[in-house]
């Protein structure tokens, strides 16, 4: 009969417990994480669904940066900050809607950026390695791509008399960036020297080009990342000692400030610095040959880079002024690289830097007419394992608890008798097929350039197949709900700015 009061007591509901008299349901009420969890649910009750127009879309593309990516990076933030880390919240965490994604391409279960990036901003998914064209085409044939054009987010947004902008890590060329602006065959068709004269006498453009060609609307107001080498002729090197790719011996980065001699072309973090955005409607930022760097070793860079939240801040401060509103992707792009390098704390670094950059958009905008959201095109083969205690070191070795449920402060050891780190590949760089596997050290585990082990080798670590998170802010982000396919955040955001779709 006791057991089942308890029973009943519990099914009454959280309201009435204080109608039960046991005392271990005092004592629950009183437990912090029982107070942690009725404060979380106070919270939604009060939630009402905003349905204002967005005036400002924000879309954040974490490249690479699955569900284990954002839980590690959670961690390793926490950590820095000088907690166990578990408990602590990113930036984006704290946005009251979510939703998981389905991030297959047409042709491929494990999906590729370019595909991804063209579902999220066409509306429409694709073949691994096309850049907002339709499915209907082989890659690699460009002509073909000409008559099969998928319109994006950023084009409709200049259509439709609002600013627009992107900002990246990566190559501004590269596929995340170039999904929103230009329509390609091929995601390598960065510059000119992967297209043939037949294909250029057809029409066919590479990706660069059609950046600084961006027909729509008054252009792209701001455009920063890396890829310098993309805009320079082949015999002309950048102000760091490296020369361009093209064989047209185009400069478009003279032709860009040609066609723009209001705007400004920076290649550097002083020449970032004194942009003023009062005084500036275009930015052109390039700031590396290829990428940029690594958050990690940023402070290295030979000309100086500005970070992925300063960027983001300068770009918003821009676009804002336009009363008409903006719409801006922000991609942390080389989560991924460091993913597929096999090491974790460059993945997990980026990754805060990220959240740093949401941040700055919030403190920066209004969520009454602003939309963001925060997702990521893919996954990686990237785990989280091992029963360690809570607060181990994420980058550290295994260390799991004793028998009385306390820190053993001795590391895992595996059927080998070696121990092993927490975080970990499925395959990658950090296999070893030649001889026993080797025996990490906490130092050589929580290094800059430790590759996590893997078990399959292979030169780079390969994306993964499941569910990506999207987390949404502002108006109409209660259409984010449930399992959705990768395209439908397209639907949801043409919908919340009220674009026109059939443009």
């Amino acid at each position: 009969m006791i057991f089942k009061k308890k029973l009943f007591c519990l099914s009454l509901g959280l309201g009435l417990l204080a109608g039960c008299s046991d005392d271990s349901i005092t004592h629950q009420k009183t437990n912090p994480w029982f107070e942690q969890g009725q404060s979380q649910l106070k919270a939604a009750l009060k939630r009402e669904n905003n349905e204002n127009k967005a005036k400002n879309i924000i879309v954040f593309v974490g490249d690479g940066n699955g569900i284990a990516s954002v839980t590690a990076t959670r961690i390793f933030k926490g950590q820095i900050d000088g907690g166990d880390g578990e408990e602590f919240q990113l930036s984006y965490e704290h946005f009251p809607h979510m939703a998981l994604s389905k991030t297959y391409n047409t042709n491929a279960q494990t999906p590729d950026s370019a595909g991804t990036a063209t579902a999220i901003m066409t509306g429409i998914k694709t073949k691994m390695g096309l850049i907002s064209v339709n499915d209907s085409i082989e890659r690699g044939d460009c002509q073909a791509a000409l008559k099969n054009h998928a319109s994006t987010l950023l084009e409709l947004a200049e259509l439709d008399g609002r600013s627009t902008g992107v900002v990246t890590t990566t190559r501004i060329t590269h596929a995340t960036p170039a999904s929103t602006y230009a329509h390609s065959a091929d995601r390598n068709f960065e510059d000119d020297s992967k297209l043939s004269t037949h294909d250029k006498e057809a029409g066919c453009k590479d990706i660069a080009q059609q950046l600084i060609e961006f027909p729509y609307g008054d252009g792209i107001e701001v455009a920063m990342g890396g890829g310098r080498r993309h805009f320079l002729p082949s015999n002309v090197s950048g102000p760091e000692g490296k020369f361009g790719k093209r064989r047209d011996q185009r400069n478009l980065i003279e032709e860009w400030q040609e066609k723009h001699p209001e705007g400004r072309y920076v290649w550097n973090q002083k020449g970032f610095d004194k942009v003023d955005p009062k005084e500036t409607d275009k930015l052109f930022g390039l700031f590396n040959s290829s990428h940029m760097e690594y958050e990690l070793d940023r402070e290295k860079d030979q000309g100086g880079e500005p970070s992925l939240a300063e960027m983001t801040g300068k770009a918003i401060d821009i676009l804002s002024k336009n009363d008409d509103g903006f719409f801006l992707l922000v991609e942390g792009g080389r989560i991924d690289h460091a993913h597929h390098a096999g090491n974790a704390k460059r993945a997990l670094t980026d990754g805060i830097a990220m959240a740093d950059a949401v941040e700055m958009a919030m403190r920066k905008t209004d969520k009454e007419d602003t939309l963001i959201i925060v997702t990521a095109d893919h996954s990686h083969t990237f785990v989280i394992q091992g029963y360690s205690y809570r607060g181990n070191p994420i980058l550290g070795l295994a260390q799991g608890i004793d028998k009385k449920g306390r820190p053993a402060n001795t590391p895992n050891l595996a059927l080998d008798g070696k121990p092993y780190t927490t975080l970990s590949y499925a395959n990658g760089p950090g296999a070893h097929s030649h001889g026993p596997r080797p025996h990490a050290t906490e130092e050589q585990a929580q290094s800059h350039d430790y590759k996590q082990q893997a078990l399959i080798p292979l030169e780079s670590e390969t994306h993964a197949g499941e569910d990506v998170a999207i987390y949404a802010r502002g108006p109409w982000a209660h259409l984010f709900n449930g399992v959705v396919e990768q395209n439908y955040i397209f639907h949801a955001i043409n919908h919340a700015a009220e674009l026109d779709a059939e443009r």
